[in-house]
């Protein structure tokens, strides 16, 4: 067959003399032949396109004048000018590098065999399909399916940006309202897998693949913000060397995640359009290429999944894409040696030394040590812990630079394989450094979770033992799968909130996605801490909207109940407080406590014993944290200390004030407002107002810590609340000294400095006694003789002396602190001197705290540093002290981070009341029932410092016996009820109920418990406690009082009903039991708690 002359000989790609590859710049038509049928003449344009080619081009130059123009104009100097110009011939390069590099990639994914036969050079990752690799291998026929599945793919992505991402934006911010996508194209060319590689035998139920992945797109993606003009987008876009380690599920729920755990680019080239064309400027361009791979990351890399799906309803979803890890590396940086000298001076002519510091990374997780200033074998002693998910691929890298001023110098660089130190389980050894001199010390040790907390004490025990910066060692991880909420309160105007969660361990905060608009929302996301002490942490989450400002709910939960959980597992519903009545919310919480399996590491039995964990001799980091000289094991207060004592102030009447009040300029006389003020050892009180009173009654009590110091008295002044200026209605005063002496005090004292007036006060003082025999007791006559305008009574005084700490970390590894520490007991804090540059401070101070619950509260001691926040924290239960001989403990407490020790005593005494009845041998005094009887009829009518001891003692016999009367169906409700002859007042206590009341719905009802003095029934003898929600066993523990004398209160009767809201909508009230008291038949000198059954309407009548 003759060939026709337009067409040649059948060359090689090597004979051709050029190629279109080889000058990408030039366009296609450069390279054709000339048409034979024209004679070889070259046919161009006519005269009028010439003539308009060049006006335009003509046109583009003067346009370029226009900012000079612009820019004398307005008095700009030329330094403007040529730094725009500068941007722009910046600008102009980037876009036209992108732009050869695309045509470049696209031209060798359009003719791969051809281009590869002339580019030798190219690395493995770039090969085509039929160059193979032992270890990787190319699967020509999944680049297959994806070129078919591509057009339906780019429908995909079109429907989903347009159907959820685009309204997720809109509702993000308010200024984004008319976001939208204007243009959604993935183009015609389809990303391309150029290589796979297989883990097998790694866990049974998983398959991992390595997939390298290239992509080069003609992909066209546009948005606009129609509300400013602003429009921006994407065409086209560059990613080579993606390494993408995917997972398939092998085992039920059936599931597929990619796991991108070596995830890296070694070209990512974006063309920008529009507003996003700024990007290209020099300087931006690779600082938003930076964002936008850590964008990336922060989605994909290890420890988050994709999860796809293969089965409907798949349950945990934050479980599967956020698993437990497999382990936690503990990776000690010891040390450096024989490193490379970087430091020139005079030119090079002065050879220094370097600055050593070291970048530890194991996947997205990073670290840097401290530097160490002119060093060429630098010590530093440092502990990072990082979090294992999966094994194959994974590395640890350690670097090393020298610190300089503008750019650091590389010194060399380690990599060791993950799957090494998951087999030897503890690794220590010197390691050569890659790229330059030297080695660097590392001792890795492999972690494994137990999901029982059976060693943890022995754990805790040997991370006492181990001195670690900058953070302590960890016992434990948490892991939080956060799901959803419901029924969270709306914003103002009812609108539905922006909720996000904020998750806190200590000093540590994590913060969930915001979900927008509802209230019910959902986030399935997993979080992770590191647990120093899971003992004594305690998890704080706080719901609030996207502001910050509004709280929606929280929730504290101590760390403790996980311990004692199945598998160290809480996986249900958390009710939340400070918000509405049925907001919840769901989680899972997964606890492994971290223990090191490995034959050649021996627990130390006392922390600092000699050699305790000394692994490296070099290394001060394995040596004990307490290794320092011998100390004193106990506290040396003053003789002063534990001698405080207690006043208890009762301000209780007052008569023949003068009247104050003036009516019509002075023509009528009205009456005072009278109310007083004390003054005792630098504190103040002040009791409520009596409104138009010249003899007005307060029965108030008020609680002050004493000394013996002579001289001190009691100022107390009585004022008439006005308007402007309060009057002055007399004073007195009482010295201190004389009740010391006494231990008692009740008189009328007479006001001075005014015509008329005089103010009774009872004055007692409470010496602590060092045993908790009579606890109960004072803690039951403290409910009796409480009342409702004064603070609780206290039952016990604290005296702490706070001598010393030691081991407290330095300020950025180097420095010593100023600490001063901060002693708390409820709302009231003593704050110590600073000591000045010292991580082993003395402070030699007490303080002493008044407490009134002690089986609840607790002492908190904080200890800060000038500038550098928290050093060191731990709480002390007070019902610890309850349980020390002596109500003592004088020892050495380690803080909860690990990191330091403080040496304090702390003493608790039990304050009793001598003139309550209650003695120190009272808890064995009872009275049978003819005792009771033999007491005088009108029993009130004795004075009030001689009846109120025999009252009391028959108070104190105790109600609960072993022998319980079985409850009624209805259950049952345990009061308080006596009559306080001194105050000539009624008193009732709700304590609580039980023995399951009756529930009529299939929820539990919202108990409360009204009362009411029969045969009145109106409001003013009418109480009702607070209601109770969801529960058939309510604590109420709530104090009620009717100013009644003794014998009109011998005519009444209590009813005490319990009673639940029937419905939100309705005021019906349903009955779920009541009883009824008559107080002529009680003997209200007792005010003993008993047990009521409960009846319904008609057993109770």
């Amino acid at each position: 067959m003759e060939r026709s002359p337009g067409e040649g000989s059948s060359l090689s790609p090597m004979d051709q003399p050029t190629a279109p590859s080889d000058l990408p710049d030039q366009p296609p038509a450069a390279y054709a032949k000339p048409d034979p049928g024209s004679g070889g003449q070259r046919v161009g344009p006519g005269a009028a396109g010439e003539a308009l080619a060049v006006l335009t081009s003509f046109g583009r130059r003067l346009l370029v004048l226009i900012p000079v123009y612009l820019a004398g104009a307005v008095g700009l100097s030329v330094g403007f000018v040529l730094v725009g110009l500068a941007l722009y011939l910046g600008w102009r390069r980037v876009r036209d590098e992108k732009e050869r590099s695309l045509r470049v990639a696209r031209q060798l994914l359009d003719d791969e065999e051809q281009v590869t036969a002339k580019t030798l050079y190219m690395s493995h990752r770039e090969l085509p399909a039929w160059v193979s690799f032992p270890d990787v291998e190319k699967a020509e026929w999944l680049n297959k399916i994806v070129a078919q599945v591509w057009p339906f793919l780019g429908q995909y992505m079109e429907k989903l940006l347009a159907e959820t991402v685009a309204p997720a934006v809109r509702g993000s911010n308010p200024h984004l309202q008319t976001f939208t996508f204007t243009r959604v194209e993935l183009g015609e060319k389809p990303l391309r897998i150029i290589g796979v590689k297989v883990h097998p035998g790694q866990r049974k139920e998983q398959i991992l693949l390595d997939l390298n992945i290239s992509y080069v797109g003609d992909v066209q993606i546009d948005v606009e913000v129609k509300k400013y003009f602003c429009k921006a987008g994407v065409k086209g876009m560059q990613a080579e060397g993606i390494w993408l380690s995917t997972g398939i599920g092998m085992t039920m729920p059936y599931r597929l995640y990619p796991d991108p755990s070596v995830l890296s680019f070694q070209t990512l080239d974006i063309n920008w359009t529009g507003m996003t064309n700024l990007l290209d400027i020099p300087g931006l361009s690779s600082l938003s290429d930076t964002m936008i791979m850590d964008s990336i990351a922060a989605f994909l890399v290890l420890p988050n999944r994709l999860l796809v799906p293969l089965v409907p309803n798949l349950q945990d979803v934050a479980q599967l894409r956020s698993p437990l890890p497999r382990g936690i590396i503990r990776i000690h940086l010891l040390a450096a040696r024989g490193l490379s000298s970087k430091d020139k001076y005079v030119k090079g002519l002065i050879e220094g030394k370097s600055d050593p510091y070291a970048l530890v990374r194991l996947g997205t997780q990073t670290f840097c040590s401290r530097v160490i200033d002119e060093e060429l074998n630098p010590q530093w002693g440092e502990t990072y812990e990082v979090m294992v998910h999966e094994v194959p691929g994974q590395e640890i890298e350690v670097e090393v630079f020298d610190k300089d001023p503008d750019k650091d110098d590389f010194l060399g660089r380690v990599k060791l394989d993950v799957g090494k130190v998951l087999q030897a389980g503890v690794l220590d050894d010197w390691f050569p450094l890659q790229g330059g001199q030297g080695q660097v010390h590392l001792r890795l040790e492999w972690l494994s979770l137990l999901p029982d907390a059976e060693k943890l004490e022995q754990v805790l025990q040997w991370n006492r033992g181990v001195s670690s910066r900058p953070e302590p060692p960890s016992a434990a991880i948490l892991v939080v799968y956060l799901d959803r909420a419901q029924d969270l309160p709306l914003k103002k105007g009812n609108k539905e909130p922006n909720p996000m969660i904020q998750l806190s361990i200590q000093d540590v905060t994590q913060e969930s996605k915001t979900v927008y608009s509802t209230n019910c929302p959902v986030w399935e996301e997993a979080f992770r801490f590191f647990l120093q002490d899971p003992r004594s942490q305690e998890l704080d989450i706080q719901v609030k909207d996207d502001s910050r400002a509004l709280t929606l709910g929280a929730l504290t939960l101590p760390l403790a109940r996980l311990l004692t959980a199945p598998e160290l597992t809480l996986d249900q519903w958390f009710q939340l407080s400070s918000s509405g009545p049925n907001s919840r919310l769901y989680m899972k919480l997964v606890m492994r406590i971290l223990y090191l399996d490995s034959s050649g590491i021996c627990f130390p039995t006392v922390p600092g014993a000699p050699g305790a964990g000394n692994l490296d001799s070099e290394s001060p980091q394995m040596g004990s944290s307490v290794d320092a000289p011998p100390r004193p094991c106990h506290t040396t207060p003053d003789s002063h200390f534990g001698t405080e004592n207690v006043l208890r102030i009762h301000v209780l009447e007052a008569q023949d004030l003068i009247a104050k009040d003036r009516f019509l300029g002075g023509l009528v006389k009205g009456k005072s407002d009278p109310y007083v003020k004390l003054k005792l050892a630098g504190r103040s009180f002040r009791s409520r107002v009596v409104r138009e009173d010249l003899n007005p009654r307060w029965n108030e009590v008020f609680e002050v810590i004493v000394t013996s110091i002579p001289g001190q008295e009691l100022e107390v002044e009585v004022f008439d609340k006005d308007l402007d200026k309060d009057d002055f209605l007399g004073r007195c005063k009482v010295s201190l000294t004389t009740v010391l002496n006494s231990g008692f005090l009740d008189e009328w004292l007479t006001l001075e400095d005014v015509p008329s007036g005089r103010l009774h006060l009872r004055l007692e003082r409470l010496t602590p006694r060092f045993t908790a025999v009579e606890l109960e007791e004072v803690l039951q006559v403290n409910s009796l003789i409480q009342t409702q305008k004064s603070a609780e009574l206290a039952a016990a005084l604290l005296c702490v002396y706070l001598e010393r700490a030691e081991d407290l970390p330095l300020r950025k590894g180097t420095k010593s602190p100023s600490p001063y520490a901060t002693l708390i007991v409820g709302d009231t804090s003593h704050k110590t001197k600073t000591m000045s540059q010292t991580s082993a401070p003395v402070w030699d101070e007490s303080a002493s705290f008044l407490i009134r619950k002690p089986h609840t509260e607790s002492l908190e001691l904080q200890v800060r540093g000038e500038g550098t926040g928290m050093l060191g924290s731990l709480a002390l239960p007070l019902s610890e002290l309850l349980t020390a001989e002596r109500l003592c403990l004088d020892r050495w407490f380690t803080f909860n981070n690990g990191q330091g020790q403080v040496l304090l005593r702390a003493q608790l005494g039990i304050l009793v009341s001598q003139h309550s009845g209650v003695e120190a041998h009272s808890h064995s005094f009872s009275h049978s029932s003819s005792s009771l009887s033999e007491e005088p009829e009108i029993w009130g009518t004795l004075p009030p410092n001689t009846s109120s001891a025999p009252e009391l003692r028959q108070r104190l016999t105790h109600s609960d016996s072993p022998l319980e009367v079985p409850a009624g169906p209805l259950g049952q409700v345990k009061l308080t009820v006596w009559y306080y002859s001194e105050e000539r007042k009624l008193v009732s206590i709700v304590h609580s109920c039980r023995r399951a009341l009756r529930q009529n719905g299939r929820d539990p009802p919202d108990p409360y418990v009204s009362l009411l003095l029969l045969p009145d029934k109106n409001r003013g003898s009418k109480r009702k406690t607070s209601q109770k929600k969801r529960t058939l066993s309510p604590e109420f523990n709530e104090r009620f009082e009717w100013d009644l004398p003794l014998d009109e209160v011998l005519r009444r009767k209590l009813d005490v009903s319990i009673k639940s809201n029937s419905s939100f909508m309705s005021r019906e009230r349903e009955l779920l039991g009541k009883v009824q008291l008559d107080l002529a038949e009680m003997d209200l000198s007792q005010g003993a708690a008993q047990w009521y059954d409960l009846m319904d309407d008609k057993g109770s009548s």
